[in-house]
């Protein structure tokens, strides 16, 4: 099964522009299938693989006559797993400003090195691309509507990575390779981790605590760390794209939280293999926990792709009426509470609509994909 992925034409759209495209997220998320599927339809395509001693040693400070004769007679050039190559930066920018016929694509599947190795060189030279796990609207596109919800359970369980969707009955196995062997053996390698141990008992306790308010304090007595260990160790999980943060919204009312942070994960599967509980929803205690990190994280992958430019929140206050998510965009606030029950009673939250003048929307399994697609 091919999925079709929606950066697949922004993509497209931008080749020979005169620009490089750098498309950057986390392992096994399709960015080399993509960007494959989208060189087929080319010709004069070189593809080099950063994983490749060779290749790295090629690419590592070439001159410029060193560049052309790597290139030759190719018009597409694509460098996979890019962040191998210490001198990306400064090679991409050669070949950009160089030879200005030739389209240069650049991936990698880690934020701590490739960003910052182009961000610099590449300054003005280059459309930039974040890529996700599959999404909710492009698993529709790939299978249609009714088959993408007979498995909505099993996505929420599972999540949505190309290889555990397109591998059924072989969900965990792939996914226990893809955290155990890809995953941890990212971070550990490109963050320089000290203290692997910490890393991985943080992860367990962050997967525990997903949705709720964390504390950088307890975690750190929980861990038995310092708080800045914590704080380091939470922004190595972001930038590898395991997990990311919401902060608390405030504006209007003195009781709203200022500095309260909760904690996602950006696909249900890989939280799930951390702690190792891949039960149906019918056998779970967190069943709640999962359809709000499930249509939070499926709500930031449309917005990162279609509008990155509405900011997400959750609210909560010191009297502990709390909504799940918010999102602001030109100054308008729309807030959504959600749940796993389409029966669940809300909070009418009078306090909230009068400061911010709107409604607080139910999200559930019977109106979610207005969210989503």
């Amino acid at each position: 099964m091919e999925i079709k992925r929606y950066l697949l034409a922004q993509i497209t759209a931008k080749l020979f522009k005169g620009k490089a495209i750098v498309l950057i997220g986390a392992r096994q998320i399709g960015k080399t299938t993509l960007l494959q599927e989208l060189l087929s339809g080319y010709e004069n395509t070189l593809f080099l693989d950063g994983d490749d001693r060779v290749t790295r040693e090629l690419l590592q400070n070439p001159s410029t006559e060193e560049i052309k004769a790597i290139i030759g007679q190719h018009k597409i050039v694509f460098i996979d797993e890019a962040q191998r190559i210490s001198t990306i930066g400064l090679t991409s920018k050669i070949i950009v400003d160089q030879f200005k016929e030739v389209q240069l694509i650049v991936s990698g599947s880690s934020a701590f090195d490739l960003k910052n190795r182009t961000s610099e060189s590449l300054t003005g030279r280059k459309w930039e691309y974040l890529m996700f796990p599959v999404s909710w609207k492009e698993l529709e596109n790939t299978i249609g509507y009714v088959k993408s919800l007979q498995q909505l359970d099993l996505r929420l369980a599972y999540g949505m990575y190309p290889e555990v969707i397109t591998h059924p009955s072989e969900e965990k196995e792939r996914l226990k390779q893809l955290v155990y062997s890809y995953l941890y053996t990212d971070l550990l390698a490109f963050a320089n981790i000290k203290k692997p141990e910490v890393l991985e008992k943080l992860l367990r306790a962050l997967a525990y605590q997903m949705g709720s308010e964390v504390s950088y304090n307890e975690l750190a007595k929980l861990l038995n760390v310092d708080k800045n260990t914590v704080a380091n160790y939470i922004q190595i999980l972001e930038k590898g794209y395991v997990i990311f943060t919401l902060n608390g919204f405030n504006k209007n009312l003195r009781n709203e939280l200022k500095f309260a942070k909760k904690i996602y994960f950006w696909d249900n599967g890989v939280r799930n293999t951390i702690i190792n509980n891949f039960n149906g929803m019918d056998l779970r205690n967190d069943a709640g926990q999962l359809w709000e990190n499930f249509v939070i994280s499926e709500r930031m992958k449309k917005n990162n792709y279609e509008n990155p430019w509405v900011k997400s929140y959750f609210w909560r206050t010191t009297t502990q009426l709390e909504i799940d998510y918010i999102e602001v965009e030109n100054e308008q606030v729309k807030a959504f509470e959600l749940k796993n029950n389409e029966h669940a009673k809300i909070k009418k939250f009078e306090k909230f609509k009068e400061a911010y003048q709107t409604d607080v929307n139910v999200i559930h399994k019977k109106n979610f994909r207005d969210l989503l697609l």
